[in-house]
């Protein structure tokens, strides 16, 4: 195989395992992401209930006002009581009299229902204040999970630099040129195989000239319908 052909080769892996860096990275960081994304939705879950119950006690302690004020009213209907001079005035104030009763009880109901709905939304609070809890041992483990990942992979993208600017130093200066000027569209297809005569980038079929050039490996070449770098697997048949 041309010299030169094996170098774009080689070339175009590195260029592939440098370009899938980002993904990697990625994938690593949004695991990250997922666990502190839960700890967070925790987070506004209690901070929610919370306000749900400062809201209720507000409620509370305006209901307590209004049952003062009821009790008020009752003990001033009582006095009227002893005052009525017809039975026009004893059915009207019997009427206000059980019309305040009857929010006296709703009022005592409301603050009854809203106490208890606080007692839930407290064992809510300490069930999520649990989970917290745990979430946030594990966003602790996975945060150094995380870094040794990301280490790791900045350790192998520094290595593989290094492999690509010694290949660089090696590579004929044109050569190098014409590759990343199909590499400029073609990205990681810049130099693809051949299979069952068929360029292996646009997977359309090259005439029987091209296909034995490719097969002698003595230049390189390139695909007559989308100019991409050509060659043949050393571990095929058609090699």
């Amino acid at each position: 195989m041309n010299k030169y052909l094996k170098q774009l080769i080689e070339l175009s892996e590195i260029d592939k395992e440098i370009d899938a860096f980002g993904p990697k990275i990625e994938t690593v960081e949004k695991e990250l992401k997922n666990v502190v994304k839960k700890q967070d939705d925790l987070i506004a879950k209690k901070e929610s209930c919370i306000e749900d119950k400062k809201e209720n006690e507000l409620k509370i302690r305006q209901h307590e006002l209004h049952l003062a004020e009821l009790s008020e009213k009752l003990n001033s209907i009582s006095k009227k009581s002893s005052a009525i001079k017809s039975e026009k005035e004893m059915k009207a104030l019997q009427l206000e009299e059980d019309i305040t009763k009857e929010q006296l009880d709703f009022a005592n109901e409301e603050i009854e229902r809203l106490q208890k709905a606080n007692e839930i939304k407290n064992e809510f609070i300490a069930d999520i204040e649990e989970e917290i809890e745990e979430v946030s041992k594990i966003v602790e483990e996975t945060k150094k999970e995380i870094e040794a990942k990301l280490k790791e992979l900045e350790k192998n993208r520094e290595e593989i630099y290094a492999k690509r600017e010694k290949l660089l130093s090696k590579i004929n200066q044109k050569i190098l040129e014409f590759y990343h000027k199909v590499r400029k569209w073609a990205g990681n297809t810049t130099v693809v195989p051949v299979k069952k005569q068929a360029c292996y980038g646009c997977y359309m079929k090259i005439n029987d000239k091209t296909y034995a050039s490719v097969i002698k490996s003595e230049d390189i070449v390139t695909c007559p319908h989308c100019g991409r770098i050509l060659y043949i697997e050393e571990t095929t048949e058609e090699s």
